[in-house]
């Protein structure tokens, strides 16, 4: 008898794996509704659905491993990389789906609310938000909306052979920012940005997709404390910060903030 592996759990969802058959459940159904609609819209390879009842999505494995994880050095070569840099341009060229995503207020005021946050509980230091906040600020400026995967962190893209296998956890999709997902799969792996914008094949701003690097850290910081799971941890989100602090250098907070 297969036994049962906890993959990720917490307050909003757990993931289990039983055999070659992952087992999502979710406590709110409109996640589990986007993911459905989004993985049968995507031109790429994505998990097949094997069964639906809510609050359980049961969903086939997929051959070969992720990309890499958030913390480890990847051991998946350039060409795998590429890869996954060509399959982003192809879901990013797709038709948009009819939801949409984040807007640029939404985030502002996210980014405000949690840089307040880290620095009231003393979670970080003052001037190492106040650093990041100003290089995140880049990212916040209009884009033209694509076809975006919203949470396309390492653990997500599957490959064999340097081909993609798959690409799972679509619950963020939605029409978003380009860079966004490019800046989300380097997240933490800056070496490997320049193949994965080889793959890509288009020109893309790098400062924005570090913009994106610090926003995405500073934004789900406490979530992550909150839910278990730690952004201290070698080569993770806080490093993320201080290597954009010192890449960047000192600044001065912007006025009117409190950090």
């Amino acid at each position: 008898m297969d036994e049962v592996k906890v993959v990720v759990a917490h307050s909003e969802r757990a993931t289990l794996r039983v055999g070659d058959v992952f087992l999502k459940v979710d406590a709110d159904q409109a996640r589990i509704d986007v993911e459905v609609e989004a993985m049968a819209l995507a031109p790429v390879p994505t998990p097949e659905v094997l069964w639906r009842k809510p609050p359980v999505l049961a969903l086939a494995a997929l051959p070969g491993a992720a990309l890499g994880r958030l913390g480890e050095p990847s051991s998946a070569s350039p060409a795998a990389w590429a890869a996954a840099g060509a399959a982003i341009r192809r879901l990013h060229d797709a038709p948009l789906p009819p939801w949409p995503g984040r807007g640029l207020e939404e985030l502002a005021s996210s980014l405000d609310g949690e840089c307040e946050w880290l620095v009231t509980n003393g979670v970080l230091p003052a001037g190492l938000v106040a650093r990041n906040r100003q290089v995140a600020e880049v990212a916040l400026r209009p884009w033209t909306a694509v076809f975006a995967h919203g949470d396309l962190q390492i653990t997500h893209v599957f490959v064999e052979r340097d081909e993609i296998t798959g690409i799972i956890d679509w619950s963020e999709a939605g029409q978003g920012d380009a860079l966004f997902d490019l800046a989300i799969l380097t997240l933490g792996h800056e070496e490997r940005l320049g193949d994965v914008v080889a793959g890509y094949g288009a020109d893309v701003d790098l400062e924005v997709i570090r913009g994106w690097w610090s926003l995405r850290s500073l934004l789900a910081a406490r979530w992550l404390v909150e839910h278990g799971f730690d952004p201290s941890a070698p080569g993770c989100e806080f490093d993320v910060l201080r290597s954009a602090a010192r890449r960047h250098g000192p600044t001065a907070a912007r006025s009117g903030k409190g950090f």
